[in-house]
């Protein structure tokens, strides 16, 4: 179960700050919404860090492959136009995107919302908090985002301008037209 703490109006932490502090805590999984309250979450277990790492992997190959992107795992973190700095579990971003940032915005959180960003629910989180962070995702200009709920077997898909679509026990998914070849075997995660 993931733990927030609250700082305002005590202090405000800023981005500097906020980096600076999941720099010296490392080992614990931060997250920061868009009303400052920092998001601790616990360690995945093991099922969750298998499907993660597979997930993980078969972006990364597609994205190597393809070479319009780069890919992301959950320990990268992104700072989103609405304040709030999260770690989507795996993420792709364009190149062209990526090159108009300096170093300095690459060594730290990158300062844009991901293209395609994917949550894994893992069994202590809750349907409607990550439903909420998906939609998040796309406020702040994610193209594709995909929630996989491995306890109900279902992917929601969200597109810009489009309703949130679920797919039931799907044996794939695909990133097209957004992400042209990408499709997740799904009989690996589940």
């Amino acid at each position: 179960m993931e733990m927030v703490l609250h700082f305002q109006p005590v202090f405000n932490l800023s981005d500097e700050k906020f980096f600076d502090f999941c720099q010296l805590n490392r080992d614990v999984c931060l997250e920061r919404n868009a009303r400052g309250e920092v998001i601790i979450m616990p360690p995945a277990g093991g099922e969750t860090s298998q499907r993660n790492a597979e997930i993980t992997m078969q972006l990364g190959m597609w994205a190597k492959e393809n070479g319009t992107g780069a890919t992301f795992d959950s320990s990268g973190g992104f700072r989103m136009s609405n304040g709030a700095v999260r770690s989507p579990d795996g993420a792709w971003i364009e190149h062209t995107r990526l090159a108009s940032l300096s170093a300095e915005d690459r060594r730290r959180f990158i300062p844009l919302c991901p293209d395609f960003v994917i949550e894994l629910r893992s069994e202590s989180d809750p349907l409607t908090g990550l439903k909420d962070k998906m939609q998040e995702y796309m406020e702040n200009g994610a193209r594709l985002a995909w929630l996989i709920d491995p306890y109900d077997r279902k992917v929601h898909i969200y597109r810009q301008g489009l309703p949130v679509e679920a797919l039931d026990d799907p044996s794939q998914v695909s990133g097209d037209p957004m992400l042209p070849g990408f499709s997740l075997d799904m009989t690996e995660i589940w």
